[in-house]
């Protein structure tokens, strides 16, 4: 019986569990996986340690820009879950997407091809995909509770938080995380291309960063030295199996398809890699330091 059958369960995610713990909550990521916001039968083995421990470096190197809501990946935390699992403050979440883009990707490659703008922000003519931008752009999205995020802008933030100094505050924040983060990983050959956060509010009002942050599972990573503007870009994210979940005809809606065992364990050592050229240790490292 995991010690987790004891503690009352408050919420339960495509990838976590959330778990009350009174004064702190336990938050555990799962080897699950999901594109188009249905989660696959296939787990991708180790994924889970990989974004705690990513977070937890992060968290770590941002405490400087901004207070976290990590109090300990051992302390408190199961043995079972050890690696995947952490002990954190409660915080009153804001209702944002915190969306940071460098680069013209995704959904803000297409936004840009219909408008010439991304969430509203007006860019230069003439970009291409996943060219550079001029700067990074703070282009946030509501929090679905069920199906996609949808894009806002800025004064979206302003009406969702109901706070416009909050949200100014929110939205720098965001891009110094993101700065921060980028100049981090481009040290390491990996260009962050877009990540999104989410933020919280402290009992003391403190703003605070909370959840993962810049984890294969939040962000686009791409290798520097494979990087190409004018396409898509190879990646250390989910991606990969995004793009193959794309090739099987598969139309998007429940249930998703297994994923093939090869998929599986190429998925696994891209998020093996992404995290071992950014904190620059070994994964076992992190094994070793949480589970003894």
């Amino acid at each position: 019986m995991s010690a987790l059958s004891d503690l009352p369960l408050i919420a339960s995610g495509k990838v976590r569990e959330i778990y009350d713990l009174g004064d702190s909550l336990l938050l555990v990521a799962s080897d699950r996986i999901s594109t188009y916001d249905v989660v696959h039968p296939t787990p991708i083995p180790d994924k889970g340690s990989v974004l705690t421990g990513l977070s937890t470096f992060w968290f770590e190197r941002m405490a400087d820009i901004v207070a976290n809501h990590l109090l300990s990946v051992t302390d408190g935390v199961p043995d079972d879950v050890r690696g995947r699992g952490m002990v954190v403050r409660k915080l009153k979440m804001l209702p944002v997407e915190c969306v940071v883009r460098g680069y013209l990707s995704g959904s803000g490659w297409k936004d840009y091809q219909r408008t010439g703008a991304v969430s509203g922000i007006g860019l230069p003519g003439g970009l291409r995909e996943s060219d550079r931008l001029p700067e990074p752009v703070y282009t946030p999205s509501t929090k679905a509770e069920v199906g996609h995020d949808e894009p806002i802008d800025f004064e979206g933030t302003v009406a969702l938080i109901g706070d416009r100094p909050l949200a100014e505050r929110v939205r720098d924040v965001s891009l110094a995380v993101y700065e921060a983060a980028a100049r981090h990983a481009r040290e390491r050959g990996i260009i962050l291309a877009d990540t999104k956060f989410e933020l919280g509010l402290a009992p003391d009002g403190e703003l605070t960063l909370g959840d993962e942050v810049c984890t294969p599972d939040s962000s686009r990573f791409w290798p520097a030295d494979r990087y190409r503007p004018g396409e898509s870009q190879p990646s250390f994210d989910k991606q990969f199996v995004r793009d193959w979940a794309s090739s099987t005809g598969w139309d998007r809606q429940p249930p998703a398809p297994a994923i093939p065992d090869e998929v599986v364990e190429r998925t696994r050592a891209k998020y093996l890699d992404a995290y071992e050229r950014i904190t620059g240790e070994p994964f076992e490292t992190w094994l070793r330091r949480t589970t003894g």
